[in-house]
């Protein structure tokens, strides 16, 4: 089966829902998502969207937050532009029916969080992303020129090089190959203009705070393509998920420590003082090398996150969807301390894109978590990853206007998808044991403190489950669990690469071969391409 379209999104988040209501008023957009719509890390996002909406702060201010807490690695061209960028960005929230949290006197109720010089974060009390994300699915499935295409799991572009089966310069993007997950049938999507938007690449790790579908689909798909892939190695852990055997990695929003709340020992003892001027409110990267440090040198499986000052009326209301989680796990967080460990969360590094969101691969955008505009550099700062799924929403959405305008030329017809002589397998095991392998070789040699030869171990076992993959994706009929593998395992496969290649430390790169920064030689992406 064939489908055409003006526009091709891939993903549901906040970048992609944005992209997609910016242009629908200028042609057809399909959007596919691998699960229900809502199943994305924007819904998941709790503390909020950082912008300059107060007097007392300034866009440079934020700027700067935003370059020391990337340890000086992002473009300072793009921070000032998506920070100038966010007011707007924000407005259009707004008017597609967010409603942020005000005070009694009808201002929006700044916050703080780590790494912020200023209140400027604007939010839905602790429930922030899901706020987000109802508006935006309200607007789009309301919008006659959207099509939504929920369970279908994207397989691979489809580029002029693959169709016309040699090297094409400038390559372009026709469409996708995707997986109707219900049916079994791969689809042929055929697009003008195609939009990653799959966010990030958290299960990639053993323990990750992202939702199942974080499986890194896009910076795998776009590297297969021969798009540049850039930062890799900076893999954000949030300091603080809820340690509990049952709780599969709460998060613990960044807006708890901007409250006031306090990192202890597990005899009560602060220890932030120890690594940071600003204590419990130091860059993410910091607070969680030092919690790791923490649970190694006492021994502890956990540290504890103590708000209890800040008296229970005032918890119950600025957090009402942390606190009862809590509390259904036995967790009174208004009288005791919450158990919290570090979990992959955020990828700093993706697809590698220009100022308005396109790739190397022409009518190839890339926005949200999945790209690497060059707004967090080494370590992004809390709650600029809204803003960049917006403005960048923004940009791609004008020059994809543009584009449709000045490309009026017929793309080169797609042969459908060919499963060869695929068979339905009958060891389905194989995909869970090699899943389980990368994800703990990833989180045992590639986690928060790594060295070379953790790293060169990690590699090899990944190349070891790829040569098994390979067997596996041709011999079998493909399904949503191959497909999330085949691009996990690439994922770890770049971050590793990456990894090695930075011979320093740097932000969210700690490693104990090259613990000093080293501005003269690495002050740079690392930037990585698939050779053909």
């Amino acid at each position: 089966m064939k489908i055409t379209s003006d526009f091709l999104v891939i993903g549901s988040g906040i970048a992609g829902l944005s992209f997609a209501l910016k242009v629908a008023d200028h042609g057809t957009v399909s959007i596919i998502t691998k699960r229900e719509i809502s199943v994305t890390a924007t819904d998941l996002a709790q503390g909020g969207i950082a912008s300059v909406f107060s007097e007392e702060d300034s866009f440079d201010e934020h700027v700067r937050d935003t370059m020391v807490a990337g340890a000086f690695l992002p473009h300072e061209d793009v921070v000032r532009m998506v920070v100038e960028a966010g007011p707007g960005a924000i407005q259009d929230l707004i008017n597609w029916g967010v409603q942020f949290t005000r005070k009694e006197d009808g201002a929006y109720d700044l916050t703080r969080e780590g790494g912020h010089s200023r209140r400027r974060i604007l939010h839905a009390h602790d429930a922030t992303g899901r706020e987000i994300e109802r508006a935006l699915v309200e607007a789009v499935r309301s919008h006659p020129n959207i099509t939504i295409y929920e369970n279908h799991a994207a397989v691979d572009l489809i580029t002029e090089a693959k169709v016309r089966k040699r090297r094409v310069q400038p390559n372009r993007c026709l469409g996708a190959y995707v997986l109707d997950v219900e049916q079994g049938v791969v689809l042929t999507i055929g697009a003008r203009i195609t939009i990653l938007a799959t966010g990030g690449a958290g299960k990639v790790y053993l323990y990750t705070c992202n939702p199942d579908v974080a499986t890194g689909d896009g910076v795998a798909m776009a590297y297969r393509a021969g798009a540049a892939v850039a930062n890799m190695e900076f893999m954000q852990f949030h300091p603080t998920t809820l340690f509990h055997p049952h709780a599969k990695s709460f998060l613990i929003s960044e807006a708890v420590r901007g409250e006031g709340a306090i990192l202890r020992r597990r005899d009560g003892t602060a220890f932030m003082e120890s690594y940071h001027q600003l204590k419990d409110l130091a860059p993410r990267d910091i607070v969680a090398r030092a919690i790791d440090n923490e649970m190694k040198k006492y021994g502890d499986d956990c540290v504890f996150l103590d708000i209890t000052h800040r008296g229970p009326d005032y918890i119950r209301e600025r957090f009402p969807n942390i606190y009862q989680t809590c509390m259904s796990f036995g967790i009174d967080m208004t009288s005791q301390p919450i158990p919290v460990v570090p979990a992959a969360h955020y990828l700093c590094g993706g697809v590698r894109v220009d100022l308005w969101g396109e790739s190397e691969i022409r009518n190839l955008f890339a926005i949200g978590e999945v790209s690497c505009t060059g707004l967090h550099g080494a370590n992004r700062l809390a709650s600029n990853s809204l803003l960049e799924g917006i403005v960048f929403a923004d940009r791609a959405a004008e020059r994809s206007l543009v584009r449709l305008s000045d490309e009026p030329i017929p793309y080169p017809p797609i042969e459908p998808w060919d499963p060869g002589s695929a068979r339905n397998s009958d060891e389905e095991v194989v995909v869970a044991h090699n899943w389980d392998e990368i994800r703990r070789s990833m989180w045992n040699y590639v986690g928060i403190v790594r060295s070379n030869k953790r790293l060169v171990r990690a590699l090899r076992r990944i190349q070891m489950v790829q040569e098994e993959i390979t067997d596996y994706y041709w011999d079998f009929y493909i399904t949503s669990d191959l497909i999330e593998l085949r691009n996990i395992t690439t994922v770890a496969e770049l971050i590793v690469r990456c990894a090695l290649k930075r011979h320093e430390s740097r932000g969210l790169h700690y490693t104990i071969d090259y613990p000093k920064t080293d501005d003269v030689r690495w002050k740079k992406d690392t930037i990585v391409r698939k050779t053909f």
